[in-house]
């Protein structure tokens, strides 16, 4: 009798054990999002976590991760603050335990970050912030990736659009002074430089300044033929508005901060032919995953069309920078982090994404996916972000 009920003491553990683990397999794989989800650019954050919520709900639905995990999103909220920003960087990781970060709008942010990921192991995701040396940042191993524009592109990009499309050749830099505002300042001097064309002027704005008057004329005296604006939205609206103060009707092309808040609401008409860079739009025929995307922000947001999806690259980026993690981490077979990170820089699988088919999108040397070739145009138009034709 001792025996048996000893046998039955040792089954009932050993079940209780294999039901344990099998809870534990099927625990979530936590992604973290650190981003502005308030104030001037919570719109970009918004976007992000739309973007991010979308692919996680169809991973989900077709079983999850590494043999029925479900992937679960971590949002928090650091202002645009860099400081905030590598707080939050160590809570995700050290308190949430999360597999990977995306992260949000803001340059200095990522920058100040970028320590963080490395000592921690952990990979990073960009989905907008656009500064060249988050990437090309001089670690080795190198946990930071991004699918989003990066500066040194952008700027190729935008000097392109001015002197063949605009076909301008004065230009006035108007960046804002910041690690992002020097990033555009350094990509924008050489690229110009490779068409033989030198800014005539290249004036700073602070966070927070009220009026940029003073800047303008200053470019408009020095014989500038149009404007490049690297500005967020709340400065990029004051920058509109100061144009129209001084009666100053010049084509002004932008670095695409200005559609990560509420640049329209502020600007009113004042922001119609404003044009920028982004890279994606939801207007025009879609491919199969835009129809998709499309269909859930229409039924899980209540968007009734292309013209009103929000911030449509911080949707595009996230979605399609989440589908690549996720085949990480199927892939490394772990949540660990450096094996995750290895198996990006190695993915195998192709994936027919949003903005592009992404096939070995990362390598040792290249850890951004989309290059200027991936960008498009676009302009404010009745405060809506529409295609240029």
């Amino acid at each position: 009798m001792r025996r048996s009920a000893s046998l039955l003491l040792t089954l009932s553990l050993l079940v209780a054990a294999a039901t344990g683990a099998v809870a534990q397999s099927k625990d979530p794989v936590k992604i973290g999002l650190s981003a502005a989800v308030s104030g001037g650019s919570a719109a970009s954050g918004e976007a992000i976590k739309r973007g991010l919520e979308i692919a996680i709900g169809e991973i989900n639905a077709k079983g999850g991760v590494l043999g029925g995990r479900p992937l679960q999103l971590v949002v928090r909220d650091d202002e645009g603050q860099p400081a905030k920003g590598v707080t939050i960087a160590r809570e995700l990781v050290e308190r949430e335990k999360v597999a990977a970060v995306f992260g949000g709008l803001h340059t200095p942010v990522a920058l100040a970050q970028v320590a963080v990921w490395h000592e921690l192991k952990t990979p990073y995701m960009g989905a907008w912030a656009a500064g060249t040396n988050i990437t090309r940042n001089g670690q080795s191993p190198n946990y930071v990736f991004r699918v989003s524009a990066n500066d040194d592109d952008a700027d190729k990009f935008l000097t392109r659009y001015a002197t063949e499309v605009l076909r301008k050749g004065k230009p006035g830099l108007l960046l804002e002074n910041t690690s992002w505002g020097q990033s555009n300042e350094a990509g924008l001097t050489k690229w110009l430089g490779e068409k033989g064309i030198r800014a005539v002027g290249i004036e700073k704005f602070n966070w927070g300044d009220p009026d940029m008057s003073p800047q303008l004329l200053r470019l408009k005296n020095a014989g500038a033929d149009h404007v490049v604006l690297v500005a967020n939205a709340p400065e990029g609206a004051q920058v509109v508005k100061s144009r129209a103060k001084i009666g100053w009707e010049i084509p002004m092309v932008s670095h695409w901060g200005i559609s990560g808040g509420r640049f329209a609401e502020l600007t009113g008409e004042l922001s119609d032919g404003v044009a920028f860079l982004q890279t994606y739009s939801f207007f025009g025929k879609q491919n199969e995953r835009g129809e998709q995307v499309l269909k859930a922000l229409k039924e899980k947001y209540g968007v009734k069309g292309p013209e009103d999806v929000i911030a449509p690259v911080g949707t595009a980026n996230a979605y399609d920078g989440l589908h690549l993690v996720a085949l990480a981490i199927e892939q490394a077979g772990s949540t660990d982090g450096a094996k995750v990170r290895d198996a990006l820089e190695e993915l195998k699988a192709e994936y027919a994404g949003l903005i592009k088919t992404y096939k070995h999108p990362f390598t040792s040397e290249q850890h951004d996916a989309l290059t200027d070739h991936d960008y498009i145009m676009v302009v404010w138009k009745g405060g809506k972000i529409v295609p240029v034709h």
